[in-house]
């Protein structure tokens, strides 16, 4: 499975490296942060990878909407490529994470034998 993830990552991190513009780079690079900051506080909330990956991805693309607003504000134009930058620094960090974090061991639980009698006497 983790074979599989890389390999559909190939073509966003090639298409990440058309990127030229150092804004276009700073904006992926802020992706990164926004989106690793959301997918762990996430996950370190509710214990689970895909309801993490989804907000962190979802943090990464406030943070680009806010940023472009900030920008609008100032009497600058919004641009949809930093917007998208910022998004897809969120997407590839947050499915990344879940590549290195170890998976749950769980402990099977004792179970009592059949022909034992419970203990109210049936």
């Amino acid at each position: 499975m983790k074979h599989i993830i890389l390999l559909l990552l190939i073509p966003i991190l090639s298409f990440s490296q058309l990127y030229t513009e150092k804004d276009k780079q700073l904006h992926f690079f802020a992706g990164n942060i926004s989106g690793g900051i959301g997918y762990h506080f996430s996950y370190k909330k509710h214990q689970d990878k895909k309801r993490a990956i989804i907000t962190g991805i979802c943090t990464a693309f406030a943070a680009g909407v806010m940023k472009e607003m900030f920008d609008a504000s100032r009497g600058g134009y919004v641009e949809h490529a930093d917007i998208l930058a910022t998004t897809l620094g969120g997407f590839t960090i947050t499915t990344t994470i879940p590549l290195f974090q170890n998976k749950k061991k769980f402990k099977q639980r004792k179970r009592r034998p059949k022909n034992r009698k419970r203990k109210c006497g049936i």
